[in-house]
């Protein structure tokens, strides 16, 4: 009777069993990770994610659909060309109005 009780503790397939049992923990974990990612490529949301905000290497990724585009800051300030459009105003009631300007 001994020798069959120390031929179960020394199978090398137990172990292996093991291993597998620890493989599908970590797989289930990576699934979970990936669900709650907010730029899930199965999820139908709409997503904005900005990365460092208000630093040199701000970057903001957009997800619409399943369509990607990344934004990357240069650091650089942004100028252009343009005239002054109008005012706006803040109310106490936290409302915005926009007076435009011209005729």
């Amino acid at each position: 009777m001994r020798f069959l009780e120390s031929d179960e503790a020394d199978d090398p397939i137990l172990s292996v069993v093991n291993l597998i049992d620890v493989f599908l923990v970590v797989i289930g974990i990576l699934m979970v990770v990936i669900a709650k990612n907010p730029l899930n490529p199965f999820a139908a949301n709409d997503v904005v994610v900005i990365e460092n905000p208000g630093e040199a290497d701000m970057r903001m990724t957009i997800k619409k659909g399943e369509e990607l585009t990344r934004y990357e800051s240069s650091g650089a300030i942004g100028e252009g060309q343009g005239v002054k459009a109008g005012i706006t105003y803040r109310l106490d009631d936290g409302r915005m109005v926009y007076v435009p300007e011209g005729p």
